[in-house]
């Protein structure tokens, strides 16, 4: 096949919905006769925009169809605009395209965030034309993995990236004063306080626990009804990390049939953004962590669009980027087969505040310890350094940071170990137990894995929140008994790293994480409506009755 045409361009077609609404198309054809497979792209933020309109070019140039759509409501499409309900929408464009005269009736999507979302939305309406996907960078389950991640509500995001969509077009968030936006009372007035009416925002404000209305937009639970593989990609330090691997275990033991499971998953030490720079953050993971993504995508397509037999679907399912040895690395399923779970327990003398305090993990058991102690001040919160964040690195930083000043605050708890003697590599989900109490009828509790250099460089991993009236579920609210040891269990995400001999591991407890969640104002009142802040005094247990630990899943050196 030739891979050089020259491209047509057909811009804003317009493509009818069932409700008899018309979305906008732009659409890019090898300049020739004939039919050709198509690749989709549907987008909330212009269809008229770098890097997408390159992107469809070279497909052209391939042997492709582009179509880059409007998503309804955006731009020039008619309609009104609410995030993420889009199934309808995509599968009607799909059964378009597959009956126009240059297509062969094969359609593949491709796209991130957003644009990876509208691929899982439409999947398991099951047009006849769709083969493939490939979203990357996003979650399936929006409420805990968008809107309200351990029930706290992710301030950042809905913030920044609500602001942009709220109208037909984008909308300047430049120069917002964010210090004070991201501090206005009380959270469900808090878009209008910055000037943007986001119905969308009140309803997410309105629904705090898992329900019904968060059901609709749970893809996850339509794994069983999609039929095509997904090409999954992602990064350590993208805010939908853990929901990457959720996507790909869900699509290969669920999918409707055996091509669906034959979906794949590649993740890189990336932010949101993925491989635009061997630099995330601090850290530059070099030359090798650069993925030509394009390039595997078009691979991808060739193999289910054009029927090339190139061997992809023979090669390993998961790849995998090792940080600490910066080295790729085939793998078959996740969490890794081979993992050795090792707990590694909270000890210290009752000051384990700062990193200069006597705070320790290690692989023993606690015994008679005296528990920590620190209070949380929703008025001067732990700010966030880095992460996995999105989506304006430039007003709430993402990727790993030095953590050490955060670390100089009464009010984070610091657990090292021993410098290690020989590398240890951590690769999988991590989790923290903790057996805490507090003087109020709710707060919230944090907990971050650190890679502390010889040179004291203390390097964030991942990182995790627990609202505690959701310690039982995220579907029922239970507030606490003022004083009472209640046990938590906090998902810190994922990561894959190896730290080095010499190096230390560090655990950090506290119980903010702001702006990149919203505040717990530690009253036990509706956080959507709270308007008044306490302080509230928090403990941290480590005793036999109450072995506070982080668990992780440590793999053999090979």
């Amino acid at each position: 096949m030739a891979t050089n045409y020259d491209v047509e361009m057909r811009l804003d077609i317009k493509v009818p919905m069932r409700d008899r609404v018309n979305l906008s198309a732009d659409i890019y054809l090898p300049k020739t006769h004939g039919t050709f497979p198509t690749v989709l792209m549907r987008t909330p933020y212009s269809n008229n925009a770098d890097p997408m309109v390159e992107k469809a070019r070279r497909l052209a140039n391939n042997g492709y169809v582009c179509v880059i759509q409007d998503c309804r409501g955006r731009w020039d499409s008619d309609g009104d605009y609410y995030p993420f309900r889009e199934g309808e929408d995509g599968f009607d464009t799909q059964e378009w395209i597959g009956v126009q005269d240059w297509s062969n009736g094969k359609i593949g999507m491709a796209g991130g965030s957003y644009v990876g979302a509208v691929q899982w939305t439409s999947a398991p309406h099951r047009s006849q034309y769709l083969k493939c996907i490939v979203p990357r960078v996003i979650c399936t389950d929006y409420y805990s993995g968008l809107v309200f991640p351990g029930g706290a509500f992710q301030l950042n995001v809905m913030m920044t990236w609500g602001m942009r969509t709220n109208a037909h077009t984008a909308q300047t968030i430049d120069f917002h004063n964010w210090t004070e936006a991201f501090r206005a009372l009380p959270l469900s007035e808090m878009a209008r306080a910055a000037g943007r009416d986001l119905s969308f925002w009140r309803d997410w404000v309105s629904h705090q626990t898992y329900s019904d209305y968060w059901e609709e937009f749970n893809d996850e639970k339509r794994f069983g009804k999609v039929a095509v593989p997904a090409f999954n990609m992602g990064g350590w330090y993208d805010l939908y990390a853990p929901q990457t691997f959720t996507n790909f275990n869900g699509l290969r033991s669920q999918g409707l049939t055996d091509v669906a499971k034959q979906s794949k998953l590649i993740v890189g030490p990336w932010p949101h953004a993925l491989s635009l720079s061997p630099r995330t953050g601090d850290v530059d993971f070099g030359a090798n962590s650069m993925v030509d993504l394009d390039a595997l995508e078009l691979k991808w397509f060739d193999y289910w669009l054009n029927d090339i037999e190139n061997g992809f679907v023979d090669e390993a399912p998961l790849r995998l980027f090792i940080m600490g040895t910066n080295q790729w690395r085939d793998e078959h399923e996740w969490p890794l087969a081979r993992t050795n779970w090792q707990k590694w327990y909270l000890h210290s003398g009752g000051n384990a505040n700062t990193l200069i305090g006597d705070g320790e993990i290690t692989t023993e058991q606690p015994g008679d310890e005296s528990p920590d102690h620190y209070v949380y001040d929703p008025s001067f919160p732990v700010v966030t350094m880095g992460g996995n964040n999105c989506c304006s690195p430039d007003i709430v930083p993402w990727g790993p940071h030095d953590q050490r000043p955060l670390e100089m605050r009464s009010d984070v708890l610091c657990y090292t170990s021993e410098t290690l003697e020989q590398n240890m590599e951590v690769t999988g989900p991590i989790k923290a137990v903790l057996y805490a109490a507090t003087d109020g009828r709710d707060t919230d509790w944090t907990a971050k894995l650190i890679d502390v250099s010889p040179t004291g460089y203390a390097m964030n991993l991942c990182d995790g929140i627990l609202r505690a009236r959701y310690r039982e579920g995220f579907e029922e609210q239970s507030l606490l008994d003022p004083g009472k040891v209640y046990e938590y269990e906090i998902e810190l995400g994922v990561t894959g790293n190896v730290f080095k001999k010499g190096h230390r591991i560090r655990i950090e407890i506290s119980s903010s994480n702001f702006p990149r969640f919203d505040r717990n104002l530690n009253t036990g009142n509706n956080p959507g409506t709270d308007t008044q802040p306490r302080q509230a005094r928090q403990t941290i247990h480590h005793s036999r009755q109450h072995p506070s630990h982080i668990l992780l899943p440590v793999v053999p050196l090979q």
